[in-house]
C-alpha cells in the first residue's frame, strides 16, 4: 500500500460547550450508530490503507476505549494496525501537544517506521465518505507536493470556523486564510492532506526546529508559495462537528432520507464498535415519528424529529421534539423538550421542560436523582 494514515483527534474546541467537557470532539456520538471518528478511520479502511496512527490528548478516556480493538475498522493485520499515541513524556520532551503539527512531531518515529510512501492526515471531527486513494491519484498527477481536500460550501455557509482556499484555473492553491473574519471563497478546507511521506518528515523537522507547531499555520499557509499544494474538490455529503450547532445540525441531517441512505444503505459502508443490546422498545403508549432511535431504548411519550442514542429511556407523557438525546440518559414522566442535546447520562426529573431556540439547541446537562428508594 502507498498511503499511511494519521488521524488528528487530540484537540479540544470551547465552541463545543458543554458537550466536550467530558470527551474529545472525536468521540462525539454522531447518527444515533456511530462516533465522528468512525468516518475517518472506515474511509481509511475501505481505501484499503493498512497503518493507521490516532493522535489523541483532551479527554481522550471515551476516545480510546472506543479504539481499544482495531478489529471494528479490519485494521487486525500483521502487516498493519491501528495505533493509539497520547503525549508521553520523555528525557528529550516533556510537552503536551502544542498544536497538530507539534502532534506530529513528537510521533515521528511512527513516519520514520514506516516504508509507505504517501501519508493521508486527516481530523477526527469530519462526517464523510472518502476514497483516499483518488486524492493519492490526482496528487501524483498534479505532481503536488501537498494536496488539501477541499469542499465548495453554498451560499450563507459561515466558513468562519474552517479554512478558505483559492485556487488558479489547474486548481493550485495560490491563497489559503485560516478561519477568515469575512466570507471569502465558497471553497473550503476539509482539513484533509496527502503529502509525501518523506517531505512531512523534512517539514515537520524544520518546524519543530523554529518553534513552529499548527500545521495549517506554519506548514501550509507558510510555504503556499515555495511548495506547489493543490486542491481535491470532495464530492458527496461532508460535514464538520466543530462547533454546537454544527454538531446539532449534523445530526439532523441523518433524519433526511437521503443523507440516512447515503451512510447507512451505500457501498462502502461505515463501521463502528458495536455493543450487545437489544433493540429499541416501544411501550403501549408510545408515539415515534421520523426519529432514530438506538438500541437499548425504551420508550413511552411521543418522539418527534429527534436522534435518541443508546440506552435512552423516556417517561410516560413525556414528549421530546428536534432534540438530540445522548446515551444512556433517562427522561421522566410529564417532561416536554423542544430543540435540545440532552448530555450522557443524565437524568432529567419528571415535569421539567428545556426548549431552545430553533437551530441554536439548548444543551441540557441534568443530574437529577433517578433511584429513589
Amino acid at each position: 500500500m502507498k498511503l499511511i494514515g494519521l488521524v488528528l483527534a487530540g484537540g479540544n474546541n470551547n465552541k463545543m460547550l458543554q458537550l466536550s467537557a467530558k470527551r474529545a470532539i472525536a468521540a462525539m456520538p454522531v447518527g444515533g450508530a456511530y462516533r465522528a471518528i468512525d468516518f475517518v478511520l472506515s474511509s481509511m479502511s475501505n481505501s484499503h490503507i493498512q497503518r493507521v496512527a490516532v493522535l489523541t490528548q483532551y479527554n481522550s478516556r471515551s476516545l480510546n476505549e472506543h479504539l481499544s480493538s482495531s478489529k471494528w475498522w479490519d485494521f487486525g493485520r500483521k502487516q498493519g494496525g491501528l495505533f493509539v499515541f497520547t503525549p508521553t513524556i520523555t528525557q528529550e520532551n516533556s510537552f503536551w501537544y502544542r498544536g497538530t503539527a507539534d502532534s506530529i512531531a513528537q510521533n515521528l518515529d511512527f513516519l520514520r517506521k514506516s516504508h509507505e510512501p504517501y501519508v493521508a492526515i486527516a481530523s477526527g471531527d469530519g462526517i464523510y465518505k472518502l476514497d483516499f486513494n483518488k486524492v493519492l491519484e490526482y496528487h501524483i498527477e498534479t505532481g503536488a507536493d501537498i494536496t488539501i481536500v477541499g469542499k465548495r460550501v453554498g451560499p450563507g455557509v459561515d466558513v468562519s470556523r474552517f479554512g478558505s482556499i483559492e485556487t488558479d484555473k489547474e486548481n493550485r492553491v495560490v491563497n489559503f486564510v485560516e478561519k477568515p473574519i469575512k466570507n471569502g471563497s465558497d471553497l473550503i478546507s476539509t482539513g484533509i492532506y496527502i503529502i509525501r511521506r518523506r517531505l512531512l518528515i523534512d517539514l515537520i523537522e524544520q518546524a519543530a526546529s523554529e518553534d513552529r507547531y499548527d500545521f495549517v499555520s506554519d506548514i501550509l499557509i507558510r510555504y503556499k508559495e515555495e511548495r506547489k499544494i493543490y486542491c481535491y474538490e470532495m464530492e458527496g455529503y461532508w460535514t464538520s462537528i466543530s462547533s454546537a450547532d454544527a454538531y446539532y445540525n449534523a445530526n439532523m441531517d441523518f433524519l433526511k432520507p437521503e443523507v440516512r441512505d447515503y451512510f447507512f444503505k451505500q457501498y462502502p459502508d461505515i463501521y463502528s464498535k458495536v455493543d450487545d443490546l437489544p433493540p429499541a422498545k416501544y411501550n403501549p403508549g408510545a408515539s415515534v415519528k421520523n426519529s432514530l432511535l438506538a438500541s437499548g431504548c425504551i420508550i413511552n411519550g411521543t418522539i418527534e424529529d429527534s436522534v435518541l442514542f443508546k440506552k435512552v429511556f423516556v417517561g410516560n407523557n413525556t414528549t421530546i421534539r428536534n432534540c438530540i438525546v445522548l446515551n444512556d440518559s433517562y427522561i421522566g414522566d410529564n417532561v416536554y423538550l423542544e430543540n435540545c442535546i440532552v448530555e450522557s447520562r443524565g437524568t432529567i426529573a419528571s415535569g421539567a421542560s428545556y426548549i431552545g431556540e430553533p437551530g441554536h439547541p439548548k444543551i441540557v446537562v441534568e443530574k437529577s436523582e433517578r433511584y429513589r428508594i
